[in-house]
């Protein structure tokens, strides 16, 4: 299988469900082919989706290696996975740090080098996002979640780091920074206290983050940026 002439490809991780999911299917609709990870994800009846089972920090070059076997390309990068964790400091523990650390970090890190280094080969450039949390440029002392901030702040800082290393070589680097977004992870019964938290009195859906990636992805002068989308909590209350 390889990809059509004039077909890009992206990876994304955290593909299974959520953002991820939406992701996938927003890429899609746009004619992508999409190499899909996530820890436990399904295999797909859709010739152009290959799924990739796996925890990223340990699947990384099976993942990009899946997208060049199948599709010939690496032309976008979603770093998409991750965990969020909210306790107060205090309560933090050594197996929250690592595991916190192992999948924002740790999971970040080798796929970001490997889909880098294939987008260079290629030479034709391509394009990072990293998905990250508003809580990084809004801290909230009803969500104590310093790991949050220590791992996406991160990121966002690797961001910037990353867009100016590469900006003459090709290989745009972007973060979307989402507030609350209605997903699995946030029962019902919450979504009415969550959407308090955001000044335009709602949380937001996957399709805001899906419209902000395609939006980078289209921007072809936009590099380093951190794009928030989270209903203005960043800007104040």
């Amino acid at each position: 299988m390889s990809a059509l002439p004039d077909q890009k490809v992206v990876v994304i991780t955290g593909a299974s469900r959520g953002i991820g999911a939406a992701l996938v299917a927003g890429y899609r609709k746009r004619g992508w082919a999409v190499v899909a990870n996530s820890r436990t994800i399904d295999p797909s009846d859709d010739p152009g989706i290959v799924t990739v089972a796996g925890d990223i920090a340990d699947a990384a070059h099976e993942v990009i290696d899946s997208a060049v076997e199948h599709f010939g390309r690496v032309d976008t990068l979603i770093n998409n996975a991750g965990v969020f964790v909210a306790k107060p400091f205090q309560q933090y523990t050594a197996a929250d740090f690592d595991h916190v650390v192992g999948v924002n970090l740790g999971g970040f890190f080798p796929i970001t080098q490997l889909a880098i280094g294939r987008m260079l080969e290629q030479g034709t450039g391509g394009h990072v996002v990293q998905v990250t949390t508003s809580l990084v440029d809004h801290a909230n002392s009803n969500v104590p979640s310093v790991l949050a901030s220590l791992t996406k702040g991160g990121l966002q800082s690797a961001t910037k780091s990353l867009a100016i290393e590469y900006a003459r070589r090709g290989v745009r680097v972007n973060a979307v920074s989402p507030g609350i977004i209605e997903t699995p992870m946030h029962a019902l019964e919450t979504h009415a206290a969550l959407a308090a938290l955001h000044p335009v009195g709602r949380i937001g859906s996957t399709d805001d983050i899906v419209d902000a990636v395609l939006y980078l992805e289209d921007a072809g002068f936009v590099t380093g940026e951190i794009l928030h989308v989270d209903g203005g909590q960043s800007a104040g209350h």
